[in-house]
């Protein structure tokens, strides 16, 4: 995209890209790029990368799903709705604990590998307010990896919370958690850019405080919030990933090594907790906000940003 200037939302706090791009550039990057194998350096949903992923994305899912089932108290009966499906990995995990599913994706070739998973999934623009899908609501909405590439990532908050999720139903949030203290010290320590900063992907930079500012402006209550394994502590150890993926990639191996051992030694509570005090000091490299349609707020209705 053409040059930009990055901003302070005025409104809610988080970072974002100025001016905005347009409806068509960033459509066009989904249709074109988002998905191909060219495209990496962002792009965990790829299918090859989902597929190496698959044992890490299911902890993180179980994680997910047992924070929903302790607001709830039961899964029994609960549906789920994934806002940017993929390929369904997502999907097919809620299925097996027993959850009705569906979702929506940009691209139609994840969409055509989830329909053949039978969902009841369907293609969509990247700006949608849900109102095709008829008046369904669901009990869980996920929106994962979803916030940062929006061009107005609040008018999507309020779209889920009018058209999408049930009344006392969960809205989980994840997003990247950009611009934290550990990612600052290793851009000032290894004289790094600022790597994380990518349009027309990224358009939106949120930290747990931020991420927060916005649910609870566009009418939630926040009731919970995590963060993930903080991997820039290996920026700060020498291990200077940014632009090495293969350093990159045993970065990762041993992040999956952490938690897996806890998992397995039985210290899956305290993990994340762990986790969730990182998310207080707005640290851990992604952090999941989980909230509820608070009664009381009335959020300006969503505010559409068309662009030329």
């Amino acid at each position: 995209m053409d040059k930009f200037n990055l901003i302070r939302d005025p409104e809610y706090g988080f970072m974002r890209v100025d001016p905005i791009p347009s409806r068509h550039v960033v459509e066009k990057f989904y249709r074109e790029e988002f998905y191909s194998s060219e495209y990496v350096r962002f792009n965990d949903s790829a299918r090859d990368q989902t597929e190496k992923d698959r044992d890490f994305n299911t902890m993180r899912y179980e994680d997910i799903l047992d924070i929903a089932e302790s607001f709830f108290g039961t899964l029994s009966g609960k549906s789920l709705f994934d806002v940017g499906c993929g390929f369904g990995e997502l999907l097919k995990y809620a299925k097996r604990r027993g959850l009705e599913c569906g979702g929506i994706e940009v691209s139609q070739e994840a969409i055509d590998c989830t329909l053949g998973l039978g969902f009841k999934v369907s293609l969509s623009d990247i700006e949608t307010d849900f109102s095709e899908l008829g008046g369904k609501r669901y009990d869980i909405v996920c929106a994962l990896n979803v916030l940062e590439h929006l061009r107005n990532p609040t008018a999507m908050l309020r779209a889920i919370r009018a058209n999408l999720l049930t009344p006392n139903g969960l809205l989980v949030i994840d997003v990247p958690n950009e611009f934290n203290l550990f990612q600052n010290a290793a851009v000032a320590e290894h004289n790094l850019n600022q790597w994380w900063i990518a349009p027309p992907a990224h358009l939106n930079y949120f930290s747990a405080d931020s991420l927060k500012s916005v649910v609870q402006g566009c009418g939630y209550r926040v009731v919970d919030a995590v963060a993930s394994f903080p991997l820039e502590m290996f920026l700060l150890m020498g291990d200077v990933y940014v632009g090495n993926n293969e350093l990159g990639a045993i970065c990762h191996r041993k992040r999956v090594a952490f938690e897996t051992v806890l998992r397995r030694q039985g210290k899956k509570k305290e993990l994340i907790e762990f986790y969730r005090c990182l998310a207080g000091l707005n640290l851990g490299r992604q952090v999941v906000c989980y909230a509820t349609p608070d009664p009381f707020s009335k959020p300006f209705p969503a505010v559409s940003r068309e662009g030329k």
